[in-house]
């Protein structure tokens, strides 16, 4: 059975610049045009991956590390034709599978099956300022695109044809308007009325201001195809003023994740923040749900499931965002947001329980951070109290469901630190692995015991960095699920293999000290070993 996974690679970048590297502290001053939405396959139920190598924009090959340089055509091992549209992809994915339209536009698995690949897009430029010019394509500083690929197998995934010219799906944010954080989902059971329709949530940062109290206006919008993903329509479902100025406690939404059940009812879930500035640390987060009932064109009122305490008591600051594992650390400002599934009975529907699984990290303290399911079986109307998955001793950063569309099973992918806070200490390791969890689902959709179908090697979160900052360790913002009947497969990121580097930890205690950047910067392809920042995506299956 086929699969497919997302990530941020920085494969067909230059490798870090001398320049940068020494006088900005990156080793990704800017995109230069080339495309950061990385993609691999499975046809083995997630055992083993092909990334595919096609032809567009690249820079893999420059010839001199001690200079910047602007890319060229050539092989490239992201999305395709983005340079060909005047695009580049700039990460944040999302996928997902959905039933193919015949030329008439009629949706049905005798066809095949479609997959929507999301991301993040800006305008091609390769003179390395990936910002909004005359002629640009996008008309804001960070839009939306989606990819589609047709029918894929282990003999066409590794060719361009196979996919279609990304389709920009927002022309109209504002040259100061971002977006972030999209999820996509495809209503894949037959029974549903809205069977073959595509969804898009996400949130759309405006002004690039803060608004006083502190807070930013970031409304959600959901995004709705009812033809392949050809056309979109638009609806923004939250307000688009800061929610700081009616509630100063108060930051705005994100986070947001999207799904259908068997009867075509659209739920989207996501997270209110507090605003730290008022509030304090920790903060709380409030996980929200709003459902609709018209395929997408009106919602309802937001239904406030309960408050969740962030695993932030510490945000660092030289960068300024939310830590767990210590200064200098990975990010995790994001770990309450919800993921969610739904045993929607796909691809028929006729065996759907139609249970909601929702799945998200919940901070006791400091250094207890557990990962959590909570269910429905009524639509949302009411909620089981939650029911802890990870290990004893592990703290979760980032934690993904996923239920057999019979709803007989559930399983857990969670990434899991198993050190405590280290502070401003950047000597002592800072481990953490991946952990793939399932249950049995009881017939009132209890989950019982949770078996460890996979536990990950160990990493240290030292050893990683998001290559456009070498302060700080990075392992990205998402882990993900799925299951079909028989088995289920999770995806992570794991740092088992990457090497801690003396000469950045030396230089990130420096900038922490003096609060701000301790340029000049360790260069890594000169400074440290060459594992050093090799994070890897990986997959856990019991297929």
């Amino acid at each position: 059975m086929l699969r497919c996974g997302g990530w941020n690679d920085f494969i067909d970048q230059q490798v870090c610049p001398r320049d940068a590297a020494v006088n900005t502290g990156t080793c990704l001053p800017s995109i230069h045009g080339v495309g950061l939405s990385g993609v691999g396959f499975s046809f083995d139920r997630g055992r083993t991956w092909h990334q595919p190598t096609y032809a567009g924009w690249t820079n893999f090959d420059a010839l001199d590390p001690l200079v910047t340089s602007n890319g060229h055509v050539g092989p490239i091992h992201t999305l395709p034709w983005y340079y060909e549209s005047g695009l580049v992809s700039e990460g944040d994915p999302a996928v997902a599978f959905g039933p193919r339209p015949d030329a008439n536009g009629h949706f049905s698995w005798a066809n095949g099956s479609r997959l929507y690949y999301a991301n993040l897009v800006g305008t091609w430029n390769p003179t390395g300022n990936d910002i909004v010019f005359p002629g640009d394509v996008i008309h804001q500083l960070i839009g939306l695109a989606v990819s589609r690929a047709d029918n894929v197998t282990a003999s066409n995934y590794n060719q361009k044809s196979t996919w279609q010219r990304p389709v920009v799906i927002n022309t109209h944010g504002g040259a100061t308007a971002f977006e972030d954080k999209e999820q996509i989902w495809a209503d894949n059971a037959q029974s549903s009325p809205n069977f073959g329709n595509v969804y898009l949530c996400n949130a759309e940062f405006r002004s690039l201001g803060k608004h006083l109290p502190g807070t930013t206006p970031a409304p959600l919008k959901v995004y709705t195809s009812t033809d392949g993903g050809s056309t979109w329509r638009v609806k923004q479902v939250t307000p688009a003023g800061s929610p700081g100025q009616q509630n100063p406690t108060e930051w705005g939404y994100s986070g947001c994740t999207i799904r259908t059940d068997s009867h075509g009812v659209v739920y989207m879930f996501a997270t209110r923040f507090q605003n730290p500035a008022v509030v304090g640390l920790p903060t709380h987060s409030t996980l929200v749900m709003w459902k609709s009932f018209d395929a997408g064109q009106h919602w309802t009122k937001q239904q406030l499931l309960h408050r969740v305490t962030d695993p932030c008591y510490f945000i660092d600051p030289v960068y300024g965002r939310c830590v767990m594992d210590g200064y200098a650390g990975a990010r995790t400002d994001l770990a309450t947001a919800p993921s969610v599934d739904i045993a929607n009975g796909a691809p028929t529907g006729q065996d759907a329980t139609n249970e909601i699984l929702l799945n998200y990290a919940n901070s006791v303290t400091l250094n207890t951070s557990l990962s959590q399911v909570e269910w429905s079986m009524n639509g949302g109307a009411s909620w089981s109290g939650p029911q802890t998955v990870n290990l004893p001793g592990d703290r979760t950063m980032y934690t993904a469901p996923a239920l057999a569309p019979d709803g007989r099973r559930a399983y857990v992918m969670y990434e899991g630190p198993t050190d405590p806070w280290r502070g401003a200490d950047m000597t002592l390791p800072r481990r953490y692995h991946g952990v793939f969890r399932s249950a049995a689902i009881g017939a009132n959709g209890t989950p019982g015991a949770w078996s460890t179908l996979y536990n990950g090697p160990i990493g240290d979160l030292r050893a990683t960095y998001p290559g456009h900052d070498i302060y700080q360790e990075r392992v990205g913002d998402y882990v993900y699920a799925a299951a079909t009947r028989t088995y289920g497969v999770g995806v992570y990121t794991t740092a088992h293999t990457a090497a801690v580097c003396d000469a950045v930890q030396q230089y990130r205690a420096a900038s922490l000290q003096q609060g701000s950047l301790a340029l000049p910067a360790p260069w890594p392809l000169q400074d440290c070993p060459a594992r050093f920042g090799n994070t890897d995506i990986w997959s856990a299956t019991n297929g």
